[in-house]
């Protein structure tokens, strides 16, 4: 149905100001100003039926999704965090995961189309033309304004459309509680899990390559191998975060070119055990350098000394690599003979 359908009397009045000032082309004004074109009424400004079926369906957008929003809620406890579903054509992905997004984003998709489709059915689309004027408001121009926003209030039927303005308080208001769920995900606090490491006394070192423990004769001077603590396999579940602090890198010195005393004492026959993590931002290092004994860090260029304590002689590396004191146990294999003195890795706010 068209405007041009309906009696006269029945259309809604237009605005004096609707269309704006039209201007002829002339030789001192060649661009002349066309106006706005005839405006076009919609079915809902002339069938209250039509408007009354938009009302219902924005509505029933703001209710799906305080639903969806209730759903984020109930999944984020429920779900099982390790629960994996196939979803085609994604494939296997984390049940959680899929849930609250899915959830969260029909939420708030929700919001978005029914405040839209309120916007272009039921509010105002009359185009208003006005004027340049200066940057400072007179006083007319702010009676205007607010003469404007009582209208577009009147016009958008917030206060006669209760329907439509409950439900989207509800759903404005429980949104926002995903928000507050989600801060359930940063977990507890870690307390002082960066300060240790699965090393302990009696833990054999294992080589990271043919995953069997390492006795004295298998390092070799020059040489430089990367250990983990035995007992840490790769399908452990919490396998990334403890070899991200346990990780070892062995080499091999003569005694006579170990500079610091304490790292000699902590040595085993010249065989030194210290961090593979760098202590700038944490990147595994693996390059190391015979004849200077320098292993560099390929992130950042961080250089460490370890004939010297592993102390940083370049690069923007804070601290020397932590250094881990080793022996041999009764069968004549590499052992912990504790976990490392300080924190591995970057300095963080609690490293005292």
């Amino acid at each position: 149905m068209s405007s041009q359908d309906i009696p006269e009397e029945n259309l809604p009045a237009e605005q004096e100001h609707a269309h704006g000032a039209v201007s002829v082309a002339d030789e001192e004004n060649p661009f002349a100003d066309p106006g706005l074109p005839p405006h076009e009424h919609r079915i809902q400004d002339i069938d209250e039926r039509a408007a009354k079926r938009s009302e219902r369906f924005v509505a029933l957008l703001f209710t799906i999704s305080m639903l969806a929003t209730i759903g984020f809620i109930v999944a984020y406890v429920a779900v099982p965090h390790d629960k994996s579903i196939f979803v085609f054509p994604i494939g296997h992905i984390s049940a959680l995961n899929f849930t609250l997004g899915l959830t969260l984003g029909t939420a708030l998709f929700c919001i978005g189309a029914g405040a839209v489709h309120w916007a272009r059915t039921l509010m105002s689309d009359v185009e208003m033309a006005d004027e340049r004027h200066a940057i400072e408001a007179s006083p007319e121009l702010r009676a205007k304004v607010m003469d404007d926003f009582q209208q577009g209030a009147e016009e958008s039927g917030f206060g006669r459309r209760k329907l439509i303005r409950n439900t989207m308080f509800g759903a404005l208001a429980l949104v926002p509680l995903s928000g507050v769920m989600l801060l359930g995900g940063l977990g507890p606090a870690p307390g002082t899990k960066l300060r240790h490491t699965m090393w302990a006394k009696g833990k054999r070192l294992v080589n990271m390559n043919t995953n069997q423990p390492l006795r004295p004769e298998d390092v070799m001077v020059g040489s430089l191998t990367f250990a983990k603590p035995d007992g840490l396999e790769e399908t452990n579940e919490d396998f990334q975060n403890e070899i991200a602090k346990a990780a070892l890198m062995i080499v091999r010195l003569q005694p006579g070119n170990i500079k610091d005393k304490r790292e000699l004492d902590w040595s085993h026959e010249g065989i030194v055990a210290f961090s593979k993590i760098c202590t700038h931002v944490g990147c595994p290092i693996s390059l190391y350098e015979q004849q200077t004994h320098h292993v560099l860090c390929p992130c950042h260029q961080s250089t460490f000394d370890l004939s010297d304590g592993a102390r940083v002689i370049f690069g923007p590396a804070g601290h020397a690599l932590p250094q881990l004191r080793i022996g041999v146990d009764s069968e004549g294999y590499l052992q912990a003979l504790g976990d490392f003195e300080e924190p591995v890795g970057p300095a963080f706010w609690e490293r005292g």
